[in-house]
């Protein structure tokens, strides 16, 4: 499992590990936060497309899904 700290997530780069769509690179382009002003979403980017989702920062941490960086 990634350790994240969810306030340094933005411009971080990301690998699918079970690319769709030729979409295989990811750079975190913006944080949603809450209320409380707490990180509860990130907007990933695909480079490939530049098609943009909306996914919880703590998707991030699940190592079947995603690796950090670019690989």
């Amino acid at each position: 499992m990634n350790t994240i700290n969810p306030d340094k997530l933005h411009n971080s780069k990301w690998t699918a590990v079970q690319p769709r769509n030729k979409e295989k690179h990811f750079i975190v382009t913006q944080l949603l936060r809450n209320e409380e002003e707490q990180v509860v979403e990130v907007v990933i980017e695909a480079i490939h497309s530049n098609r943009e989702a909306i996914l919880a920062w703590q998707d991030l941490k699940d190592t079947s899904a995603w690796k950090m960086g670019w690989k």
